[in-house]
């Protein structure tokens, strides 16, 4: 059951990779890898700007038993410098010391006068054995504190060199620590504005809101307007005014134009 399906996937990638061929021709490789390029971009840009902070912090975070490492490394090899510079001080003393010894067995050989213990004088060959031994036993030590200085000298690069790699990662961290921050305060600040914008007022929703209550008190005016010219135009009833019957309106006339009757003369 599983080869089947095995086969039956393998005939449908081949059958996929011959329809881009008669499709594209020789370019298709270029347009599978253009696609495969945009999902990957698409991918990555999807993803929030907090995930990658957080991504990031853990990367930092993780720069901690590098870090603990470094500090053991850079311990072990200042404690073997110290224990080698104290074998070295101790294996000096010890050549110096043999050095003397020589020196003087030496010089009682050519002066003969001969070494002495417990009353007892040594022959000169015996002499010349043990200063010969002493001799050896000399270079020994001196070749020994030789390969001593030689290592405090190899050690000595490794705590310079552990120390610098302490360093700069002790300096990584402090300022991926501060870039990471910095992009955190960015990214609240950007927050913080459009959060402000959210409730900022839109200059043209206000005019347009005064364009609209201004028509609409225009077109209540107007309303009023044609209400009062209905009631004068076309109101049916006649208003008829009654004249004054005291009044006298031939004197009245007469009075204006001085035409008023002469009395009569009997």
């Amino acid at each position: 059951m599983v080869c089947k399906m095995v086969k039956r996937g393998l005939i449908g990638a081949a059958l996929g990779a011959g329809a881009l061929g008669l499709i594209f021709g020789t370019a298709a490789p270029s347009y599978v890898h253009t696609a495969w390029h945009k999902v990957r971009h698409g991918a990555k840009n999807a993803v929030p700007v907090e995930f990658e902070i957080d991504r990031a912090r853990n990367e930092i975070a993780a720069l901690g038993p590098a870090i603990d490492n470094g500090i053991e490394t850079y311990a072990r090899a200042l404690t073997q410098v110290d224990q080698l510079k104290r074998e070295i001080a101790s294996s000096t003393e010890q050549l110096n010391k043999e050095g003397r010894s020589l020196q003087a067995l030496n010089e009682s050989l050519k002066t003969g006068d001969l070494h002495r213990t417990s009353g007892v004088a040594y022959s000169e060959r015996e002499v010349k054995k043990a200063l010969a031994k002493n001799w050896d036993r000399y270079n020994v030590l001196k070749s020994t504190l030789g390969e001593k200085q030689a290592t405090l000298s190899i050690l000595e690069k490794n705590v310079d060199s552990a120390k610098q790699g302490l360093d700069a990662l002790k300096a990584a961290r402090l300022e991926l620590t501060a870039r990471v921050d910095g992009a955190q305060a960015r990214l609240n600040q950007i927050k913080a504005a459009r959060a402000a914008s959210r409730f900022s007022f839109d200059d043209s929703a206000i005019g347009q809101a005064k364009k609209t209550v201004n028509e609409l008190e225009s077109k209540l005016e107007q309303m009023a307007r044609v209400d009062e010219l209905k009631e004068k135009y076309l109101d049916d009833e006649t208003t008829v005014t009654i004249p004054d019957v005291t009044r006298d309106v031939s004197k009245e006339i007469e009075a204006e134009f001085n035409t008023a009757p002469k009395a009569e003369k009997y």
